[in-house]
């Protein structure tokens, strides 16, 4: 009854890669398609959780370890996978599209990957240097937030459309495609439900508070 689901999407065309490039597909798809997009949502909804007594409780580390820890690990399937594709030759010419956006989506990630070390100082009453770029909000810190949050959106949404192409240029079967679609409609929902719920704190309130003797509430 269900057997279509293991036939390719395009019944012309073959679905044969080698073992290289499909664990090159694998990778990717867990790094860009499951790991990377679920620290998004855990960076941006969880920096205060359910049950924590916010503003009384601050600076919950759970969506810094969690974040740090999928957004590492899908770093590291990007690196493998990269590796792979390398070993495991060019693949069809008709998967020029992919390619293409697959570098764009490696440069994007080593952009977002190095950025990390560039958003400055922290600050704050509870560090010995109570000045810091994040505390003080300072014009590097402004713009360090500004193009992370930019660029890795853009990232994401060239990932799908590289993991999209590459499951075209695999000629895929029908379960793969429903299972990775259905996932990234799981994960918008989600968001979408959260950010009406006013789960979106910035990184500054969940640290410090909105109180406004601090002086990155002082300014717009």
């Amino acid at each position: 009854m269900f057997e279509w689901l293991l036939s390719p999407i395009d019944p012309a065309r073959a679905h044969e890669v080698g073992a290289a490039l499909a664990w090159h597909g694998r990778l990717m798809v867990l790094g860009w398609g499951v790991l990377i997009p679920l620290g998004v949502v855990v960076a941006r909804f969880l920096k205060v959780t359910p049950r924590q007594d916010w503003p009384q409780e601050l600076d919950n580390r759970f969506w810094w370890h969690s974040h740090l820890a999928l957004q590492d690990t899908g770093g590291a399937c990007m690196i493998a996978g990269f590796v792979l594709i390398l070993l495991g030759g060019a693949g069809s010419a008709q998967a020029w599209l992919h390619r293409g956006l697959g570098y764009c989506v490696l440069g994007l990630g080593a952009l977002q990957f190095s950025a990390g070390w560039l958003r400055g100082s922290k600050g704050g009453p509870s560090e010995q240097d109570v000045r810091g770029d994040h505390y003080d909000m300072t014009a590097r810190r402004r713009v360090f937030e500004h193009v992370h949050r930019t660029f890795g959106y853009l990232a994401l949404a060239l990932a799908m459309a590289a993991v999209l192409t590459g499951l075209w240029a695999a000629n895929a079967p029908y379960w793969m495609w429903i299972v990775i679609v259905g996932w990234w409609a799981l994960l918008a929902a989600a968001f979408m439900q959260l950010q009406l719920m006013g789960w979106h704190v910035s990184s500054y309130h969940a640290i410090w508070g909105p109180d406004p003797m601090h002086p990155g509430n002082r300014k717009g």
